[in-house]
Formats: C-alpha cells, sequence, structure tokens
C-alpha cells in the first residue's frame, strides 16, 4: 500500500508484513534517527528535572532568563540515549523476556514525553 502524506506529494510504501509486529518495524526506522539526531545535534530542549537522573541534577535555573543548568545539554543526550536503548532493545530482545523492563520502558515514555523536541 501506498500512503499519501499531506500537502507534499511524499509516499511511504508499507507492506502488510510491516504491521505484523509493527512495534518492531518503527524501531528499525527509529534507532537510527535518534542515533543520528544524538550525535550531530546543535541544540537541547528542556528536560524537566525528575526525567534526570541524580548525576544530571544541576543548579536551579530560571528559564525565564534564558539562564540553563550545567548539565543542560547532558541531561538531553541521556534522554536520547535512553530512548535509542529502548528501541534497540526492541529489536534485539522482541521475542525474549524483558530485564530491562524499568529502563526500557522509561525510555518509551521518555519518547513521548518529548516527541516534539525531537528536532535539530
Amino acid at each position: 500500500m501506498k500512503v499519501y502524506l499531506g500537502k507534499t506529494k511524499e509516499f511511504v510504501k508499507i507492506d502488510p508484513w510491516d504491521t505484523w509486529s509493527m512495534d518492531h518495524t518503527l524501531a528499525k526506522i527509529v534507532v537510527p534517527m535518534l542515533k543520528q539526531l544524538r550525535d550531530t545535534t546543535h541544540g537541547s530542549p528542556v528536560v524537566d528535572w525528575e526525567d534526570r537522573p541524580d548525576h544530571l541534577i544541576g543548579c536551579i535555573i530560571d528559564p525565564n532568563n534564558g539562564e540553563v543548568d550545567e548539565f543542560f545539554h547532558q541531561a538531553w543526550d541521556w534522554v536520547l540515549t535512553e530512548m535509542i536503548y529502548s528501541f534497540q532493545h526492541s529489536i534485539d530482545q522482541w521475542d525474549t523476556e524483558d530485564v530491562d523492563h524499568d529502563r526500557v520502558k522509561n525510555g518509551f515514555r521518555l519518547f513521548g514525553k518529548y516527541y516534539q523536541n525531537l528536532w535539530d
């Protein structure tokens, strides 16, 4: 099936087997895109304190004045790495028991939360 996307002439070909395990199919697309974004990014969005690991909690900032903490960019890099881990895990371990369930679940949660920040 070819799907027409929006006002521009972009088409995506989707085969029937692409949706048999759509999470696996999407992961194969998302992983290289997230890796490229992480490796070539020119900016970072604000990562909420509650989404950061303890070692990436910085000093109090005033976002109204454009101030960022000392771990601002490292926090975004960490978020992207966690997303990559989750999707790569989906590719590698899709048919086995999940031993890293909490980390994988958190990476997918971060992907949803910061989806609109996936830009460069």
